[in-house]
């Protein structure tokens, strides 16, 4: 599990973060965040290419990757509040999936253990299968919920004749116990999948699934509000794992599966930073970015800013359960805590 750097391209690490090494322990000593790298795209079932995604995610900036991003709403600067550090990615061949998908879990789980909040790369979205997987076992089994952003609901049986694939990893975590079925929000499903037999499955786990009428009948904030009293409804923390196909394709058109009529890249980036500012996040993932199918690096952008809204809120919620207790939804604009 030494570390590699990026399996492609030139070794960097997210906008200058100190690198780690998830086979040095002492290299994750007293980190609060781990990046991780999974550059597998072995589970697309169209277009592929999200191999390149941790890479294009961690460089895709016009500021000087200096390790330093203070955020104007918040008045935190996540990279230097939090101590961030990048393990680079795991080896993942893409023609082995099980092979790839259990070195991803090993590294997710150390990183865990480690005390840090592990933010994977992806990668497609059969990496959130070990990547949740991951953070249960630390946490607990079925003690973890997920909120899971996606225009797809990636809960079929098989896919291809395979257990494993991007369309899958929601049946397995939910199969296996570590994540409940009654404790499993999706935000953002909308088009001509799944299937009536996999939806028929999906009520009887007791799902929860706000697909796109519903978020623009009611709105997003109040979507949102539903959903996070369920996830903390008997669980202890969350898993939020980000597709950005949940983004409609005209403003994130470098995805393997673009279905139009997605959430804005403003209420994606907003929605993202709530949940860290008001639930106890322990892992993230953010998947399917696949830099060919990219415009102008737009989608490469997104991603990036979507790892960045999720470390602000998480430096905004620990300074205020230090400086005022826990925290709740703030009032816009933020009066900054001293």
């Amino acid at each position: 599990m030494s570390r590699i750097g990026n399996m492609y391209g030139p070794d960097a690490t997210f906008l200058g973060v100190p690198s780690a090494d998830l086979s040095d322990r002492s290299s994750l000593t007293g980190s609060d965040i781990l990046l991780i790298g999974a550059p597998f795209d072995g589970g697309t079932s169209h277009r592929p290419g999200a191999r390149f995604g941790p890479a294009a995610i961690r460089l895709t900036d016009y500021l000087p990757h200096d390790g330093s991003r203070p955020h104007l709403a918040l008045g935190v600067d996540p990279l230097k509040e939090l101590k961030v550090a990048d393990a680079g990615d795991v080896e993942m061949p893409s023609g082995d999936t099980e092979l790839s998908l259990r070195r991803l879990e090993d590294a997710v789980r150390t990183a865990a253990g480690a005390g840090a909040i592990p933010v994977i790369l992806g990668g497609d979205h059969s990496i959130t299968f070990p990547d949740a997987t991951g953070v249960a076992r630390h946490v607990g089994w079925g003690r973890v919920s997920l909120i899971h952003f996606d225009a797809h609901a990636d809960t079929g049986n098989t896919q291809y004749g395979s257990l494993y694939g991007h369309g899958t990893p929601m049946r397995r975590l939910i199969e296996s116990g570590a994540v409940r079925g009654d404790r499993f929000l999706q935000i953002g499903l909308r088009g001509y999948w799944p299937e009536p037999e996999t939806l028929d499955w999906m009520a009887g786990q007791q799902m929860r699934s706000f697909e796109m009428s519903e978020v623009v009948q009611r709105g997003l904030d109040d979507c949102l509000t539903e959903a996070f009293s369920i996830a903390m409804d008997d669980c202890d923390a969350v898993f939020l794992s980000v597709d950005v196909d949940v983004v409609d394709p005209g403003l994130a058109p470098g995805t393997g599966t673009p279905e139009p009529g997605g959430l804005t890249s403003r209420q994606l980036l907003d929605a993202v930073r709530r949940i860290a500012m008001e639930l106890p996040v322990a892992g993230m993932d953010v998947v399917e970015v696949s830099p060919p199918y990219d415009h102008a690096e737009v989608t490469a952008y997104l991603a990036n800013r979507v790892v960045l809204e999720a470390l602000s809120g998480i430096a905004w919620r620990r300074r205020a359960i230090t400086v005022e207790g826990p925290p709740r939804q703030p009032n816009w604009p933020l009066l900054r805590l001293p």
